[in-house]
């Protein structure tokens, strides 16, 4: 097993299990925005261990966080592809769309994604984004916008944020996140029987 794998498995622990495939999925994915970021500032985040730990292993969580079955999940401000791509990974039962609108970010999306299905790219900002989706996932745009959003396609949500926004948002359903004490995955659901 890699390095990234080994880390991986570590951090996240027995609760949240990653199979070879998977792992070997999301390296890929961290390989490629490595060689990308060289040229097109996709994340400030460079070191192999904090990539994990902010991201690959939050993503993971979300898919943890989001209850089973073929759903439509719409990611957010996909960026760099986070939370979206390690919950494709994670879920390949789900269609995800990745939403990014900077066209530049989409690119690389669509590379970072071409071995994924069950995942499409849209170049849209959320506000034109006319679903469908189920739920909706997000770690980089505001968690306001995001939620007013949801409510308008009718969606779920599930996002990252810090445990202050949590309170702030009165959102009470919380994942922990494994190895992080600021930030959790909190849950806005349109049907709380879900």
């Amino acid at each position: 097993m890699s390095a990234f794998g080994d880390l991986l498995r570590r951090v996240l622990g027995s609760a949240y299990p990653v199979s070879d495939g998977e792992v070997a999925a999301m390296e890929a994915h961290w390989d490629l925005l490595v060689r990308w970021n060289a040229r097109l500032n996709l994340t400030a985040i460079t070191d192999m261990e904090e990539g994990i730990r902010r991201h690959h292993v939050e993503g993971v969580v979300m898919a943890g966080a989001v209850p089973k079955g073929a759903l439509k999940v719409a990611d957010v401000g996909s960026g760099a592809g986070f939370p979206g791509i390690p919950f494709a990974i994670m879920r390949p039962e789900c269609s995800v769309t990745l939403i990014e609108s900077d066209v530049r970010k989409s690119v690389f999306l669509r590379e970072a994604s071409v071995e994924l299905s069950n995942v499409r790219v849209q170049v849209v900002r959320f506000e034109q984004f006319a679903g469908p989706a189920e739920w909706v996932i997000s770690r980089a745009v505001k968690p306001e916008i995001v939620l007013k959003g949801a409510k308008r396609l009718s969606a779920s949500a599930a996002l990252l944020v810090t445990r202050a926004d949590a309170d702030a948002l009165q959102l009470m359903e919380r994942v922990e996140i494994p190895g992080q004490n600021r930030s959790v995955v909190a849950i806005s659901r349109t049907d709380p029987h879900i």
